[in-house]
């Protein structure tokens, strides 16, 4: 009996620290993400890390399938013609079997279907779908694309063409498609949704609108984002920013920003749209670049005088966390480019809190909230074009924060759709 007494006490006693002084490591049950490193395919599920390629050849962010069992991903490969030298490849990873399958030889802009695992992508302006069987044409002459929020169809745009007279512009439509995507003409069963002004700007700055893409709906659905762009060179300097609405009966110009810096993102649950203006390629220097908030129809700027913001997130609809430099001209020196730090801020009354310090000769990028898990991720590198950063992570407020992966160049995180 004594025995026993003294274990329950044992307990009684874990318990009670337990509750004064609970753990502060994070729990990883809960973890799935896909990520890069060294141009190949990992998975991280819980604490475990397993490689899925070893080409070398992976691109840009694998993105997961709504139900969270296939990663989808791009891989360069040599070309099947003689006039390329390479294809960009489309495959599709099922983490529960380890089934590697190629989608289609050469895509690009491959994207999940908003409620089921249907693959869409664009291939010589055509877009097609994949419902892992075969693939299916769905329209031609498409430029940019995404799928409309119920997953009935798709908002296009075609880009504008070259005239005599001059530059047209873009110009955006609907189409939708039913599950038989046999029946789909690929010609024409199209409506139309809004033609671009053949030049369009903001505060005296000017672009030809030939290009439109980078949609996405706000959460109401009430309202779609995108980027404009002129022609591809030009591009690299200027874009603009704009809104339309669901019916396609406003537009408005916002802002212009150029790709180097943060993409557009609207709030967790309201419509309000955070962006990184102002044009000019980052090798022009850092500066320039001012974090604004545009809530239909209120606008605010958050970056100090002297400062330019790189990258942000979304925490809830009111605070943002922000990757932020001093401003300094361009070097081709990379050691002398401004490291940047993290700084959270409150837009109802801009209260802006410094979240990180790194250590001297590394900055903290992309800061990315990662609702599921209640944690903030961001970079941690010598660099604006490091590949070999670690991931660090902390709570929402910047606390307890650690390094948690190396060696990695981008990340995504499963998440459930709200």
């Amino acid at each position: 009996m004594a025995g026993v007494t003294i274990l329950s006490r044992v307990f009684l006693l874990a318990i009670i620290l337990t509750l004064i002084f609970p753990f502060t490591t994070f729990a990883d049950s809960a973890v799935k993400a896909g990520f890069i490193r060294d141009g190949n395919l990992w998975i991280l599920l819980n604490k475990e890390e397993e490689q899925i390629t070893t080409t070398g050849k992976v691109l840009s962010h694998p993105k997961w399938s709504p139900d969270g069992k296939w990663l989808l991903y791009q891989q360069t490969a040599p070309s099947v013609f003689p006039d390329k030298e390479e294809q960009s490849e489309v495959w599709a990873y099922n983490i529960e079997t380890k089934e590697k399958k190629k989608i289609f030889y050469d895509g690009y802009s491959p994207t999940w279907a908003p409620h089921k695992n249907i693959i869409a992508f664009n291939q010589l302006g055509i877009l097609n779908i994949s419902d892992f069987k075969q693939f299916y044409n769905i329209a031609t002459g498409v430029h940019g694309y995404t799928w409309l929020p119920d997953g009935s169809g798709f908002l296009l745009s075609s880009g504008g063409v070259l005239r005599p007279d001059g530059w047209t512009s873009a110009i955006l439509f609907t189409k939708k498609v039913n599950d038989n995507y046999k029946d789909i003409v690929l010609f024409g069963g199209v409506d139309h949704f809004y033609t671009l002004p053949r030049e369009i700007g903001k505060n005296g700055n000017k672009i030809i609108a030939v290009f439109a893409n980078d949609f996405s709906y706000s959460p109401s659905n009430q309202w779609i984002s995108f980027i404009v762009s002129p022609t591809a060179s030009w591009s690299m300097d200027s874009n603009m920013l704009c809104v339309i609405s669901k019916d396609g009966k406003k537009f408005e110009v916002l802002d212009e920003v150029v790709f180097e810096v943060g993409k557009p993102k609207w709030a967790p649950s309201s419509d309000t749209l955070a962006y990184i203006s102002g044009g000019g390629r980052i090798v022009f220097g850092f500066k320039n670049k001012d974090l604004k908030i545009r809530e239909m129809p209120v606008a605010g700027t958050f970056t100090p005088p002297n400062y330019a913001d790189l990258d942000f997130d979304w925490i809830t609809n009111k605070s943002i966390v922000t990757s932020r430099i001093e401003e300094k001209e361009w070097s081709n020196n990379f050691s002398k480019h401004p490291l940047p730090s993290l700084y959270s801020i409150n837009i109802e009354n801009n209260h802006q809190v410094r979240l990180t310090n790194p250590p001297k000769k590394y900055g903290d990028y992309q800061p990315q909230y990662v609702k599921s898990l209640d944690k903030l991720v961001w970079f941690r590198g010598i660099s604006l074009i490091d590949r070999h950063k670690t991931l660090w992570r902390a709570k929402a407020d910047g606390t307890k924060a650690e390094k948690w992966l190396d060696n990695v160049d981008e990340i995504e995180f499963y998440q459930t759709n709200p």
